[in-house]
C-alpha cells in the first residue's frame, strides 16, 4: 500500500499531498452522502453531505452570494478524503487540523478561489447554526447557546445517500454554472 487513497471515481489521490487534478466534486458528493454526521451517534442516519446541504440552502435563504453558498456547500469536503474527528477530539490534534485546513483550502480554490475573511466568517457561521438544530432535533440538546434562527426549513432526517449525492452535485453546478 501507498501514501494514496483509491476514491469513488477511481483516482488515486494523496492527502498529504493533494493536487487540484485529484480532487473530484463526483468523489466528494459521493463520500459525504456516505459519511455520518456526529460521529453515528444520532439516532437515525444523517449525513455530511445532508449538512453541507442543508448549509448552503441556509446561506440562499439568509441572502448570501452565491459565493457563500458555494462555500457551505464546499466546507466539510476535507472529510471526504480524511474522514473527520469530533470537535472535542480534534481540538487536541494540531497536526491533523493543519492537514484538514490545508487540504480544504486546495479544494476551496479549486472550485472557487481564494475566500475572503468574511466569506469564512459566514459560512462558519452557518456551519454552528446547522450544528445546533442538527443536535437539538436528533437529540434533544442544545450544545452552545443559541447562534441565530433558522432562515430556511431542512429536514433533518434520513434520506437515501443517492439522493443526498445528486442533491448535492445539483447545487454545486448550480452554484458554478456547470
Amino acid at each position: 500500500m501507498g501514501e494514496d487513497i483509491t476514491t469513488y471515481t477511481k483516482r488515486h489521490m494523496l492527502p498529504l499531498a493533494p493536487k487540484p487534478e485529484d480532487i473530484c466534486v463526483e468523489d466528494i458528493a459521493h463520500a459525504l452522502s456516505l459519511m455520518v454526521r456526529a460521529n453515528g451517534h444520532f439516532p437515525r442516519f444523517y449525513s455530511v453531505g445532508q449538512h453541507c446541504i442543508h448549509c448552503c440552502e441556509e446561506a440562499l435563504a439568509r441572502g448570501y452570494t452565491p459565493r457563500v453558498q458555494l462555500a457551505c456547500l464546499l466546507h466539510d469536503a476535507s472529510e471526504a478524503y480524511l474522514a473527520d474527528i469530533t470537535r472535542p477530539v480534534k481540538r487536541y490534534l494540531p497536526k491533523y487540523k493543519e492537514i484538514e485546513q490545508m487540504l480544504q483550502e486546495i479544494i476551496f480554490e479549486k472550485y472557487m478561489g481564494v475566500l475572503s475573511e468574511e466569506e469564512t466568517k459566514l459560512w462558519r457561521k452557518l456551519d454552528d447554526v446547522l450544528l445546533y438544530y442538527e443536535f437539538d432535533s436528533f437529540m434533544g440538546e442544545k450544545l452552545m447557546e443559541c447562534p441565530g434562527q433558522l432562515q430556511s426549513c431542512p429536514v433533518f432526517d434520513t434520506e437515501p445517500f443517492q439522493m443526498t449525492e445528486r442533491r448535492y452535485l445539483e447545487w454545486f453546478r448550480r452554484l458554478t454554472d456547470q
